[in-house]
């Protein structure tokens, strides 16, 4: 079981990675799963992670309070709006940009309702 959630971690580090660079994927929410993951499967890996000095200290404050840093709430608004911007430049179907604009509100509405750290 310990190399299932090894490789879960593992593939949550890279989408997080990815997410980096990308407004599509969102960083911090593969972190936290790579960090339970790696919890579950690699101490060394986990005390990496929670310890890096990018990734770490969101990680820390979700564990400890399940807060979010208003940094990250206002890269992941900006992000989320990048993502619907180039929706609208794709010229996707009027159908999935509503259904987008919804999935997307909500989003928004769980980040900011969360405490700020």
């Amino acid at each position: 079981m310990r190399v299932i959630w090894l490789i879960f971690g593992l593939t949550s580090l890279a989408l997080g990675g990815v997410g980096v660079f990308l407004p599509i994927l969102p960083t911090v929410p593969f972190m936290l799963l790579a960090a339970f993951c790696f919890s579950k499967s690699s101490g060394r890996l986990h005390h990496w992670l929670v310890t890096h000095p990018v990734f770490g200290p969101s990680i820390e404050d979700w564990q400890t309070s399940g807060s979010i840093s208003r940094r990250v709430k206002g890269y992941a608004t900006v992000s989320i709006f990048a993502a619907f911007g180039i929706s609208l430049l794709l010229g996707l179907r009027p159908t999935l940009l509503i259904l987008q604009a919804i999935i997307l509100g909500f989003v928004l509405i769980f980040i900011w309702s969360r405490p700020a750290a």
